[in-house]
């Protein structure tokens, strides 16, 4: 991906150097697993850490380091988000005779405050609409990259354009909607609604990419590749297997790895928003 020396977005709102302490009670195995879980499941696991032994000051931390590669990495989020402002713009215009309003991506380091509950490595990225800011803690790039991996920095951006991809889902209605929902639904039905929730930030993921290279020209070869590798390695059946679990399709919250690199293909061959109807479809 081309992105070194490009515009980066004024969207950003940088927090890393405002922090908790944390240590250890968990071996750094049983804390992978847990954090991993946490991550793609949607799930706060802060107290499965706490109530394991997992011990910290709390004390907020005014000058956290940050390092050479927390700073290129600040960098290419911001990049990656002001591709996404163009991008999304141009679409909403062009589709929709829209305005897109952009949302604020937050950078953290160990954990910040967001309406949605606390943001940290347990939580993994994620989207508030309560307040339209994406969460992220670019250490998860690391983990993307050293413990799942998925390197690469497309396959980095994928996670930004996902994240992103639900603001866009906010801003069309979709997701007030689709939560709204949820809350009347039983677990299981929940479950499935969340599925399709996310497989089409995946095809809207997809279909920003297809935006990006046809306007921006900022893909490489073996840019696809990259994301298409993340979301097989993220896919909810994967990480059961990997976490040394049975999948279990019900508790599914995101989707199975063929099913969100299926969604990301459709979204960059369709070219258009309507092309990424999970909901009306009937093969997810």
């Amino acid at each position: 991906m081309k992105w070194q020396g490009r515009r980066g977005s004024d969207n950003i709102e940088d927090r890393r150097r405002m922090g908790m302490g944390g240590a250890g009670g968990l071996g750094l195995g049983g804390v992978v697993l847990v954090l991993l879980v946490g991550y793609f499941f949607g799930i706060d696991v802060t107290p499965l850490l706490n109530g394991s032994g997992l011990t910290g000051g709390g004390a907020i931390q005014s000058d956290v380091a940050l390092t050479e590669a927390d700073q290129r990495a600040a960098e290419f989020v911001s990049v990656t988000l002001a591709d996404t402002e163009e991008v999304w713009g141009q679409i909403f215009r062009d589709e929709l005779g829209a305005t897109y309003t952009p949302a604020t991506l937050v950078l953290f380091k160990q954990v910040t405050q967001s309406p949605c509950g606390d943001a940290s490595g347990a939580t993994g990225p994620f989207y508030c609409p309560l307040d339209k800011k994406v969460y992220l803690d670019t250490d998860f790039f690391t983990t993307l990259s050293q413990r799942l991996g998925a390197g690469g920095d497309f396959a980095a951006a994928y996670v930004v354009a996902h994240e992103v991809a639900h603001h866009v889902q906010d801003e069309l209605g979709i997701l007030g909607k689709t939560t709204a929902l949820r809350q009347r639904s039983s677990e299981a039905q929940a479950n499935a609604i969340s599925v399709r929730v996310e497989l089409q930030a995946d095809c809207l993921s997809g279909l920003w990419a297809r935006h990006a290279q046809e306007t921006l020209g900022t893909l490489e070869r073996g840019d696809i590749a990259e994301a298409m590798n993340a979301a097989q390695q993220i896919g909810d059946d994967t990480l059961m297997r990997n976490a040394g679990r049975r999948p279990m399709p019900d508790s599914f919250t995101h989707g199975t790895s063929e099913q969100r690199q299926r969604w990301f293909a459709t979204g960059f061959e369709g070219g258009s928003i309507q092309a990424c109807d999970t909901f009306s479809s009937a093969d997810i």
